[in-house]
């Protein structure tokens, strides 16, 4: 999965940089009142006149609720004041969170020089003078205790004066960076990831992007009364790679890997995975994660200054700082990464129960990736070494999450489920192609196989019957080893394009 977040900035991207700073951007602040802020507690379903059926409701143009936009002048602006004169246009500044990407590395070698010079000025210094300076700071150990009290009171009023209310969850967390501020920094990354991916995008004419491009505008319909999914204009890009990834960038660009079509078994799972990553987008996880990494850093910077400054030799200070390092990683941004895509996995799920999808699937695409990563031999880490949770905590957690996703589902008034669960058909198919198994050794290579209690189907034949999409052209029919991927019977209604309708 997607990162959660910001993506990591590869050192190839930092040539729009330099682009980005040349260009002469006006200024548009939108017209009218600033809207209040609200919290939500829950996602809650506004029932509304609409049919609500598991289907894909076409938005004109492609976009949902684009924010008002207001004209921009470009170049000169005659202003009358008393007499005419010009203003030249301004730069737009550039975000902080790209300065702070850049600066990040320049903080660990100011550090390390800081951290050396003090060691060498320590190591010059003769005895008298060492013992003088032994004496004086215990001669004024109240007063720099008193000083390293401040500073952390000033540590301490700057996390409280940046705390934020997260959105939907209303849970309080650190904000350094507005969204307002990655909003302008993913336009820069998005442009970036285009350019990358530019000889892979799917047309938009191919049915795997049409299917994505539905899922993503009905899940922001169904979800349009949460401010933060209706402000964003969504766009889907399907990439050409065999990659199990989808990631969606604060500014509402959509990007999903045809391996990860290939992973999900029905439209239920793409919904829930797509519903996964848009909540990453829609409470600002990755503002929040580099407001943390941010504030580490920061601390880190003088950890850092001291290991350099105490190490006899540099060979021991680069232990030191690697040690540092990993400390660092598995005690704040590993786990806080977790937590984020534990939180993602919550809301996700509940704007899929919005969206009218089975959300017992959810478990189900779990337990078929972890059955996948098996079969595959990919390897697997210990969850306190990885920045995302394990496959089989994320199946527990979502079990423990289907019912209240049930109840919601029901309060937004969606057709009725059937009785067979998906979790339940799931794990009958691998009981028996674990039967299947014993007996193929047991009678050799010539041994007949039962029957699946149910026609395993992948995304694209679960959407044929109902959108008459031509099957895919790079899905392969056997695959070694599959997973045994359970559609759901839910009924899946997928109306034609607005083109196709009018001319039907």
């Amino acid at each position: 999965m997607a990162f959660l977040g910001v993506p990591v900035w590869r050192g190839r991207r930092l040539r729009f940089l330099s682009a980005y700073l040349a260009r002469n951007l006006q200024v548009c602040r939108h017209a009218g009142p600033p809207q209040e802020k609200t919290s939500h507690s829950q996602i809650s379903c506004s029932r509304t006149t609409v049919t609500a059926h598991f289907g894909f409701t076409h938005i004109k143009g492609g976009a949902v609720s684009p924010r008002a936009s207001c004209p921009c002048h470009h170049g000169p602006v005659l202003v009358r004041w008393g007499r005419s004169f010009h203003t030249s246009a301004q730069m737009r500044a550039l975000p902080p969170p790209l300065i702070w990407m850049v600066l990040k590395p320049l903080q660990k070698i100011l550090a390390i020089v800081l951290g050396r010079s003090i060691r060498k000025w320590w190591v010059d210094l003769p005895d008298n003078r060492r013992q003088l300076m032994r004496e004086w700071a215990w001669q004024c150990r109240w007063q720099l205790a008193a000083a390293a009290g401040v500073a952390m009171v000033i540590v301490v009023l700057f996390v409280l004066t940046h705390l934020d209310e997260s959105p939907v969850t209303g849970r309080t967390r650190l904000l350094v960076f507005s969204r307002e501020n990655y909003m302008e920094l993913a336009a820069v990354t998005s442009e970036a990831y285009m350019e990358e991916f530019a000889e892979l995008l799917l047309l938009k004419t191919d049915p795997r992007h049409q299917v994505v491009e539905r899922v993503v505008l009905h899940l922001a319909e169904r979800n349009k009364d949460i401010p933060e999914m209706s402000d964003v204009t969504w766009s889907v890009h399907v990439v050409q790679s065999p990659n199990t990834n989808a990631f969606v960038l604060p500014n509402g660009k959509v990007f999903m890997f045809t391996g990860m079509l290939e992973a999900v078994a029905d439209v239920h799972q793409l919904t829930i995975v797509l519903g996964h990553e848009m909540a990453h987008a829609l409470l600002g996880h990755s503002a929040e994660q580099a407001s943390l990494s941010h504030v580490v850093d920061l601390l880190s910077v003088i950890l850092l200054t001291a290991i350099w400054a105490v190490c006899p030799r540099d060979s021991l200070a680069l232990l030191g700082q690697w040690v540092q390092n990993k400390l660092s990683q598995l005690m704040f941004n590993r786990p806080y990464s977790r937590k984020l895509e534990a939180e993602a996995d919550q809301v996700g799920l509940q704007l899929a129960a919005k969206a009218c999808a089975d959300v017992r699937a959810g478990p189900v695409f779990w337990q078929q990736m972890e059955i996948r990563d098996q079969l595959t031999g990919e390897p697997t880490l210990p969850e306190w070494l990885s920045t995302h949770p394990s496959h089989r905590n994320r199946v527990a957690q979502l079990d423990r999450l289907v019912p209240q996703a049930l109840e919601l589902r029901d309060s937004c008034v969606c057709p009725s489920l059937p009785a067979s669960d998906p979790r339940t058909i799931f794990s009958k198919s691998v009981r028996v192609l674990l039967e299947n198994a014993k007996d193929q050794r047991r009678a050799g290579p010539g041994g007949a196989l039962k029957p699946l209690p149910h026609t395993p189907s992948g995304l694209p034949a679960a959407l044929l019957p109902e959108t008459g999409l031509p099957p895919s052209p790079d899905r392969k029919q056997d695959h070694k080893g599959s997973v045994p991927a359970v559609a759901s019977e839910t009924a899946v209604e997928l109306p034609a394009p607005a083109e196709e309708q009018s001319s039907s």
